[in-house]
């Protein structure tokens, strides 16, 4: 195995959603981690509940166990509940491109919202969905959709100085990284957007993360790690105990002089949240120390 250098280990808080978030804090720090994800939802960093004392709160432990901050995850949105109906969020629903212009509007806040957030800690990224389903509705107009609300959040961005990242996923608007290239090429014509490369979403859908590193990995201001089966069904599973070849992965991450974050995102491990934690760092530190 071969040591690489100049890259900085997080991850996921929303794998500890059964934990306060300076319990998470703690622990990880315990781990050996340089720094975690913030998910924006409950119970961690649900905007609408993000209070000064909060985030004062917050800060106090990441100085205590000198922690960083890799990237706000605005992905989920579990702790919405539309008003008209009560019908309750989640990882993709309120959607970028519902056919509900209220759920659309209620993403787009969400979203600002986080960035916002992101400003306030001195976090330069926050990941969002791909868009969301296309449901079998024209690929141009759904693309034109996610552009048009992408726009508001992503100037929001631009003007504090954070990146809004697009995190391509399996069965969503935009999966492989080429859909991602085209809607930035077609769509984007504003400032504030970029990628956060996911590998095992990648993997899943029949692409080679080492090849794509050196492709449009070169612009990715964050990365997700995690491994999945040789089946490429999308289930997160600790690295290791996949099928992904970690030695390409990182030999390539070498190769394009990445020395940025990555994240290890494992959120459906929530009932052995910390154990897990300290498998993944065992597996993927020697390739960072």
């Amino acid at each position: 195995m071969v040591h690489y250098a100049s890259m900085k280990l997080a991850f996921s808080s929303n794998a500890f959603r059964e934990h306060a978030l300076e319990d998470v804090v703690r622990l990880l720090a315990g781990v050996g981690y340089d720094g975690l994800e913030l998910m924006c939802d409950a119970p961690h960093a649900w905007p609408p509940d993000v209070t000064p004392s909060a985030l004062a709160s917050f800060r106090q432990a990441l100085r205590e166990h000198r922690m960083g901050l890799s990237n706000l995850n605005a992905f989920m949105m579990c702790a919405y509940r539309d008003p008209r109906t009560g019908r309750e969020g989640s990882f993709h629903w309120p959607s970028w491109v519902d056919d509900d212009e209220f759920a659309r509007e209620a993403r787009i806040r969400h979203t600002i919202s986080c960035v916002e957030i992101a400003a306030e800690l001195g976090v330069k990224t926050v990941s969002t969905e791909p868009g969301g389903p296309v449901s079998g509705r024209p690929r141009r107009d759904v693309c034109a959709r996610f552009a048009l609300g992408l726009e508001r959040a992503a100037r929001r961005a631009a003007e504090l100085g954070v990146l809004l990242l697009i995190e391509p996923e399996p069965g969503l608007l935009i999966e492989r990284g080429r859909e991602f290239e085209e809607f930035t090429r077609d769509h984007v014509t504003f400032p504030g957007v970029g990628l956060n490369f996911d590998m095992g979403h990648f993997f899943c859908v029949g692409e080679d993360p080492a090849a794509m590193i050196r492709g449009i990995g070169r612009g990715a201001a964050h990365f997700h790690l995690e491994d999945i089966g040789a089946d490429r069904v999308h289930h997160h599973l600790p690295p290791g105990e996949g099928a992904m070849d970690y030695d390409a992965i990182f030999g390539a991450l070498a190769d394009i002089g990445y020395q940025g974050w990555i994240t290890v995102e494992l959120y459906p491990f929530q009932k052995n949240a910390a154990e897990v934690a300290k498998r993944a760092f065992d597996r993927i530190r020697p390739y960072i120390a």
